[in-house]
C-alpha cells in the first residue's frame, strides 16, 4: 500500500477515533449506574441510538466479554444475542488488553457480509475496576467520514504480473501485429487526439491492435478504437477540436515524445517488449505493461530519461529473470565441460 493511501486511511481512523470515543465515553457513567439491571441498560442503549446515529447495534458485555443485553438496533432489540460469547472476536483484543477505547480495523460482518467497524469502550466502577464493555457496530458505508479523496503518489511503481507468464517468457517471441505495421501513423494519431481533440487518457494495446480512450467531452465512458479506426484519417472528425488543458502536467510539446517512446519499447527485444502503453495528461503518469506481464507506472519525464538499455538491462524484472536463466545455462555448460 502506498504511503499516500496509508496516510489517508490513518487520517480517517484518527477522526473517527476521536468522534466515537467521545460519544461512547459519555455513556460510561449511565451504564455504570444501571449495571446489573438488564431492562434499564437496554432502555439506556435504545435512547443512545438516537445520539449515535451511525451505529447499527449497541450492546453490553461483562468483564469476560459475555453479552448481558440484547443487540439494540433501530428495528428494535435482538434478544437472541444476549448471552453470546464475544471473547474471541478480534475487535475485542485491545479492550481485553486494557485499552480504554478501541476501534477495530475494517472487516466484513459475519452475518450480513457488510463492511463494518466495531468500537469498544471499557466500563469501570468508581474504583477503576473493570465491570464490562460497551460495544457499538457500524456500517463503514454510513460512518461520518470526511471522504476526502487521497492524492495518488507519482513515485515510480513497479508491479509483478502472472508468474506463469514470467516463467515462460523466453519460450515466446513477439509476433508482429497489424498495429506494428502502421505504428508511426497510430502514434501520430494518438498524439494529435491527446493534444488537440480533448482526449486526456489514451492506452494502446499493441498485440490486439486497439486503443482505449477517455475524452473530456464524456469522461465517464471510454471508447475503443480497433485497427481500422486507428488507421482511418477521418477518425479525427469524430473527436471535436479542443484546446490543450492548462491543468495537464505534461507539456503539450512533450506528448509526442512519450507516444513515440512506445515504439522503441515495442521493438526493443524479441522476448521482452511492450504489450500496452498509456498516458494520462492530467497526472502526467505513463503506464507500461511488458511481455513478462510486469507493469510500470511513472512520471512522463522519468520515462524519457531512460534509454532502451535500462529496460533491457537489470532495471526490469523480466530482464533479471533472463539473466538468471543465462547464468543457469552457463553453469550447466561448465558442468558438462568437466564431465
Amino acid at each position: 500500500m502506498s504511503e499516500a493511501l496509508q496516510a489517508a486511511i490513518a487520517r480517517q481512523r484518527m477522526l473517527l477515533h476521536g468522534r466515537l470515543a467521545g460519544q461512547l465515553g459519555r455513556l460510561v457513567a449511565p451504564c455504570r449506574a444501571a449495571w446489573g439491571n438488564r431492562a434499564a441498560l437496554e432502555a439506556l442503549l435504545d435512547k443512545a441510538l438516537t445520539e449515535i446515529p451511525a451505529s447499527i447495534y449497541l450492546y453490553l458485555l461483562d468483564q469476560d466479554a459475555q453479552q448481558v443485553t440484547s443487540n439494540l438496533s433501530r428495528q428494535g432489540p435482538l434478544p437472541a444475542h444476549c448471552g453470546r460469547d464475544r471473547s474471541q472476536r478480534s475487535y475485542l483484543s485491545e479492550a481485553l488488553a486494557g485499552a480504554s477505547f478501541s476501534l477495530s480495523p475494517a472487516y466484513l460482518s459475519r452475518n450480513q457480509r457488510r463492511p463494518s467497524l466495531t468500537a469498544i469502550q471499557r466500563i469501570t466502577d468508581a474504583d477503576g475496576r473493570l465491570i464490562g464493555f460497551l460495544g457499538a457496530d457500524f456500517d463503514l458505508r454510513e460512518l461520518p467520514l470526511t471522504r476526502e479523496l487521497y492524492q495518488q503518489s507519482d513515485q515510480w511503481l513497479q508491479l509483478k504480473g502472472d508468474p506463469a507468464i514470467r516463467g515462460g517468457l523466453f519460450y515466446q517471441q513477439r509476433v508482429e501485429s497489424l498495429m506494428d505495421g502502421k505504428l508511426d501513423a497510430v502514434l501520430d494519431l494518438l498524439t494529435e487526439l491527446l493534444t488537440s481533440h480533448g482526449v486526456f487518457h489514451g492506452k494502446l494495446h499493441f498485440s490486439s491492435s486497439r486503443a482505449t480512450l477517455w475524452s473530456l467531452d464524456d469522461p465517464y465512458r471510454f471508447r475503443v478504437l480497433d485497427f481500422e479506426d486507428l488507421t482511418n484519417p477521418d477518425i479525427r472528425l469524430a473527436y471535436p477540436r479542443r484546446a490543450y488543458p492548462d491543468e495537464a502536467l505534461i507539456p503539450a510539446n512533450r506528448v509526442g515524445d512519450v507516444c513515440n517512446s512506445f515504439k522503441g519499447l515495442r521493438f526493443m527485444d524479441e522476448n521482452i517488449y511492450l504489450r500496452s502503453g498509456s498516458l494520462n495528461i492530467f497526472n502526467g503518469i505513463v503506464g507500461l505493461n511488458f511481455s513478462c506481464d510486469g507493469s510500470h507506472y511513472m512520471r512522463w519525464d522519468e520515462l524519457l530519461d531512460k534509454d532502451l538499455d535500462f529496460w533491457i538491462g537489470a532495471g526490469m524484472s523480466c530482464a533479471l529473470v533472463r539473466q538468471r536463466l543465462a547464468e543457469k545455462d552457463k553453469a550447466i555448460e561448465v558442468d558438462l565441460d568437466q564431465i
